[in-house]
């Protein structure tokens, strides 16, 4: 074997919340846990080892307004790896991001290609706006654009009626989400309210964005059927705002924020303790900066997930969910180097010593 430059990682690897190494080597990009032969310029970095984290609700490539140039795109990209989420879902992007792919120094993105809307029933600029008889179509068009993913806006604010309500027919969402798995991809949801969920998880969905309508009715649906949530509470922390804002003009939806947010931590804790699966995501990328991921880890250990769980959300658990490596051995070397263990205290995760994405020391 010629001589080879690797990087050899030594104190406590996190190779799940139990299994701990003292030590894995990178070899040409990939991880491996018996040392190399003919290694030369050896570099060596110390301390408590974690998979990279995982950013599952992100949009880059958008901003409040809508679309972003590339150079705002990568700066976003940036800020996300070098806070140490190397691996993004985005959940409905107006832009192509495809170029990213073929940078090694960037985050890994799995795209839920752009959000779909019932006309004029979200943000504008951000997502393809139909009415239900066009849902099946621009679903099958999203899944053939995307990585699996396709991202629907199942319920915003009805102007008729002052507040938020489902916006599609349970029938138009069951022919939906049957196409959407018969192209091998999964369907998530923006859902704030209550009315959607059942019509939405019956029609077989996959996931659940922000989930903060769950009740003591449709928890133990979701946990029956396996959909997971991904709550964003560093996003519902901005309702109070939001509602204040709205006041004059749409009272009742304001009064439904304010309640939907004075029960979030509830809510998340009510669907943890009844086996519905909860995942890290922060909702960076609209009104949101990027960089958040270790600020919602510490967001679910306050909703009352155990910091081991809490910290599994954003990190193994949340890699296996979406189908992408740990710390196995060939992996990719996408990991994070901490100070102290972060199973002890997640809020370790805010200051990272190093990061290393495909093998490299970036940050």
């Amino acid at each position: 074997m010629s001589e080879r430059a690797v990087l050899h990682v030594k104190g406590r690897v996190l190779v799940g919340p139990d299994e701990v190494r003292s030590e894995l080597w990178v070899v040409d990009g990939r991880i491996s846990y018996d040392r190399p032969v003919g290694a030369r310029d050896i570099r060596t970095v110390d301390g408590w080892v974690l998979p990279g984290l995982v950013d599952a609700h992100c949009h880059v490539g958008l901003d409040r307004h809508g679309a972003v140039p590339a150079d705002v795109a990568e700066k976003q990209a940036l800020t996300d790896r070098d806070a140490g989420a190397l691996l993004l879902r985005d959940a409905g992007s107006p832009s192509d991001t495809r170029w990213t792919d073929d940078r090694d120094d960037l985050p890994k993105i799995i795209r839920a290609g752009r959000h779909i809307a019932r006309t004029r029933r979200y943000i504008r600029n951000y997502a393809w706006e139909v009415e239900p008889e066009d849902l099946t179509a621009y679903v099958a068009q999203e899944a053939r654009r995307g990585d699996g993913w396709v991202k629907l806006v199942g319920d915003w604010i009805d102007r008729d009626l002052g507040d938020l309500s489902a916006c599609w027919p349970r029938g138009a969402v069951e022919a939906a989400i049957a196409e959407a798995h018969r192209l091998g991809a999964r369907v998530t949801a923006h859902c704030f309210a209550e009315d959607s969920l059942r019509d939405l998880v019956e029609a077989g969905i996959d996931c659940v964005e922000h989930a903060t309508g769950l009740t003591d009715d449709t928890i133990p649906l979701f946990a029956e059927r396996g959909v997971a949530i991904v709550p964003t509470l560093v996003n519902i922390a901005t309702f109070p705002a939001l509602a204040d804002g709205g006041e004059s003009k749409f009272p009742r939806w304001s009064a439904h924020m304010r309640r939907l947010h004075e029960r979030r931590y509830d809510t998340v804790r009510s669907a943890y303790d009844a086996g519905v699966p909860v995942f890290v995501g922060t909702d960076a990328g609209g009104s949101l900066p990027h960089g958040l991921a270790a600020d919602e880890v510490a967001e679910l250990v306050k909703a009352g997930l155990p910091p081991v769980e809490a910290l599994a959300a954003g990190t193994w658990a949340a890699r296996t969910w979406l189908g992408r490596p740990g710390l196995e051995e060939g992996a990719p070397a996408d990991l994070v180097v901490y100070d102290s263990d972060p199973r002890a205290d997640v809020r370790v995760l805010a200051d990272p010593r190093r990061v290393v994405l495909n093998g490299r020391v970036v940050g």
